[in-house]
């Protein structure tokens, strides 16, 4: 999920091309676009800096990872509307955590998650940088990371708490407002983009440590 940085900080996403009124406080739905729950709507806080992944980059992702991810473990650190989470569980992952400092967006990532019945999924409404520094290396063999645009120095702490969080040939995904170089990143020394993609202002990369192939 994609956001600009606001005073939310670690809040939410929206699609760049979603043309709804934003920061009101109502809700619009996102959609689940593929497992158990496919074509589930699920309702999200129009909130500012609020925007979910968009439909066709959720996608791509999954068509990169695989339509299944059964046993799986994954990490959505700034988790939002919990659109890369819920799409995660769906697809049969045996443990998603959602993290969110924001209290709004977390009681709707709860509301959606007992509307589902997702027992896979823990919510923790945290601080990501410092829950993140808190977590078992290795622990999560898919981490989604997208902090809010624009905070290049976010960016950069996320990177080099969330690099030890993935298991060996596990999976790190970004989105960010401008395309990452691992090369210009210290924290992801070994690291290549397996697979990345544009969607308006959104650039996603999957990432794997060139160590473990």
């Amino acid at each position: 999920m994609t956001r600009t940085s606001s005073p939310r900080g670690q809040g939410a996403r929206s699609s760049p091309s979603d043309t709804r009124t934003r920061g009101g406080g109502g809700a619009h739905t996102i959609r689940i676009i593929g497992g158990d729950w496919k074509r589930t709507p699920l309702p999200v806080l129009d909130l500012d800096g609020l925007r979910p992944t968009p439909d066709r980059v959720r996608e791509t992702l999954f068509n990169w990872l695989g339509q299944r991810l059964d046993g799986l473990r994954c990490l959505d650190l700034f988790a939002g509307s919990g659109a890369l989470g819920f799409e995660a569980a769906s697809r049969g992952a045996a443990r998603v955590v959602m993290v969110e400092r924001s209290g709004r967006a977390a009681a709707q990532l709860r509301a959606n998650q007992t509307r589902l019945n997702a027992r896979s999924i823990e919510i923790a409404e945290a601080d990501a940088l410092r829950l993140a520094a808190n977590l078992a290396p290795a622990s999560f063999d898919i981490v989604f990371l997208d902090p809010p645009f624009g905070d290049t120095a976010l960016l950069d702490r996320s990177l080099a708490l969330a690099v030890p969080l993935v298991a060996p040939e596990g999976w790190l995904y970004v989105e960010s407002g401008a395309r990452l170089d691992p090369a210009a990143q210290p924290a992801l020394a070994g690291w290549s983009v397996v697979k990345e993609g544009k969607a308006g202002a959104v650039f996603y990369h999957l990432l794997r440590c060139e160590n473990e192939e």
